[in-house]
């Protein structure tokens, strides 16, 4: 049974689930997404975010307030008489008179296994603690953090060198097709919602631009799982001389490796770092200014050797 819905939702990681739904058959009442942002070399140019875009090409209507703590506000979005909001990374919380307006709710789409990473970055705080497994989750939106009743849930495995951005992807698409097949059961009026355990609770809090920096004290595994949950954004780094000065590097890819060193020193010519304990190989960096490039591309063209270290 088609439903007509609400959609809010700001980044890449919320338009396939916008266009999964429209696909779907049912109707989209309004789009709520963040409002244009300054871009461009001189910040001058306001871009609209991804799901404006793609809201705007599929012919909806979108609404961008920068709060929805207002009367007015709230009551524009009961008049749209929806039966259900569908919420995928928006970035404002939501009043209780809007978690209360549609008919059957306000359902959230999370790039977690709840309770376990609540919050802002679920994608990579999962991959920096080490996490061998996260999942979307489809719940029922309450007033408290990522604390409503879970419908559906979709597990996924994190391979060894995963990045955060190819989590991004895969968690993307499964976070598509699992609210439509939600709706589907909603329509019907047999989804389902099952408490959340109240132990295992932990919060993805945003990352900070201070915790980006590459700390080679760390163990190898530590320093592995921080590259790959920070890439491609914001992206750790450290400083490596180059040409005589002192030099940001951004490390994309790693993989573990052997090898036995004061923290941070070079080990051979493949990029190899020692770390607190044991060793990581950079396999993708990117210089300040520069595109990402494979190590080896990296190392041609600039003169990186055994015994130089990386702070």
């Amino acid at each position: 049974m088609p439903l007509r819905v609400i959609f809010m939702g700001t980044p890449d990681f919320s338009v396939p689930t916008l266009r999964a739904i429209a696909e779907a058959g049912h109707e989209i009442a309004a789009v709520y997404t963040q409002p244009p942002r300054a871009a461009g070399r001189r910040g001058l140019e306001l871009t609209p975010s991804p799901v404006q875009r793609e809201a705007e090409r599929l012919g909806l209507d979108v609404r961008t307030p920068t709060s929805l703590k207002n009367e007015p506000e709230q009551q524009a979005f009961a008049a749209l008489r929806a039966d259900v909001c569908v919420v995928v990374a928006y970035g404002l919380l939501l009043p209780k008179a809007v978690l209360d307006a549609p008919r059957l709710g306000c359902l959230n789409g999370h790039a977690s296994l709840l309770p376990r990473w609540r919050g802002a970055a679920p994608i990579q705080r999962a991959i920096m603690a080490g996490d061998t497994e996260t999942g979307m989750m489809v719940m029922k939106m309450e007033e408290g953090l990522d604390t409503g009743p879970v419908a559906l849930v979709e597990k996924c495995a994190i391979a060894p060198d995963m990045t955060a951005g190819e989590l991004h992807d895969r968690l993307m698409a499964q976070g598509a097709s699992l609210m439509v097949e939600a709706l589907a059961q909603l329509g019907i009026n047999c989804l389902t919602f099952t408490l959340q355990a109240t132990e295992g609770v932990t919060y993805a809090r945003k990352i900070d631009k201070s915790e980006t920096r590459v700390d080679w004290t760390r163990p190898s595994g530590e320093v592995h799982d921080h590259i790959r949950g920070l890439s491609p954004f914001p992206g750790a780094w450290c400083e490596v001389e180059i040409g005589g000065r002192m030099e940001r590097l951004k490390l994309l890819r790693s993989t573990l490796s052997e090898g036995v060193g004061e923290s941070g020193g070079i080990l051979d010519d493949r990029l190899t770092v020692a770390c607190g304990a044991g060793a990581v190989r950079l396999v993708e960096v990117q210089r300040a200014g520069g595109k990402p490039a494979a190590a080896q591309e990296f190392l041609r063209g600039a003169k990186i050797e055994k015994g130089m270290k990386l702070t």
